[in-house]
């Protein structure tokens, strides 16, 4: 089988490894390549997507696949949301972005803390041909951070009685939104012709 690459636009090696998990199957090597800086401008998960997924394929030539998600949370009005990477401040740590969000939900009772984690995730090919999927996972914050695994807002994600932190690469990739997400791409993908 050739491969064919696809250029993932990120840097996160995160986002990177989930998504060679899901692609290579159907013949797709995921690649990175320097990119320009995309001003995250879209209100909404799909239009940052759109965003990063089209200026890495205009600057590469190459079929381009880009990621944004985060947290919503109800408690919050639905914030960070697509501010979630950003939360904490610009050099914030993953470890920072988390604090933050405990303490506005201190005071806030279990039954309240309801959230979701959303992945939106387009493919946009040279033709001008685009596909865009979203994944959601239904989930509550924590009261503190647990597990050792993930990265993000992971540790405080809470999926049943687990954190996305706690769960193994494949059970994460079993509920969470990009694995959901990228399972719409793959089928997606596989009504364009890729097996």
């Amino acid at each position: 089988m050739v491969l064919k690459t696809f250029v993932m636009a990120t840097h996160n090696k995160h986002k990177i490894t989930e998504l060679q998990r899901i692609l290579e199957p159907l013949g797709i090597q995921v690649t990175t390549a320097e990119l320009p800086e995309v001003e995250e401008t879209g209100t909404t998960f799909e239009e940052n997507a759109q965003l990063k997924a089209r200026s890495a394929c205009r600057a590469t030539g190459l079929p381009s696949v880009a990621d944004d998600s985060g947290i919503s949370v109800d408690a919050l009005g639905g914030a960070p949301g697509v501010y979630s990477a950003r939360y904490a401040g610009p050099d914030a740590t993953d470890a920072d972005r988390n604090q933050k969000l405990l303490c506005e939900l201190q005071d806030t009772p279990d039954e309240k803390r309801t959230a979701r984690f959303v992945s939106a995730i387009c493919c946009a090919f040279p033709d001008g041909s685009e596909i865009t999927v979203t994944g959601v996972c239904e989930g509550r914050v924590a009261r503190s951070p647990r597990g050792e695994d993930g990265f993000g807002y992971d540790p405080i994600f809470l999926v049943g009685k687990k954190t996305y932190a706690e769960l193994s690469p494949s059970e994460k990739d079993a509920v969470s939104h990009r694995g959901k997400a990228l399972r719409q791409l793959a089928e997606r993908l596989r009504e364009h012709g890729y097996e």
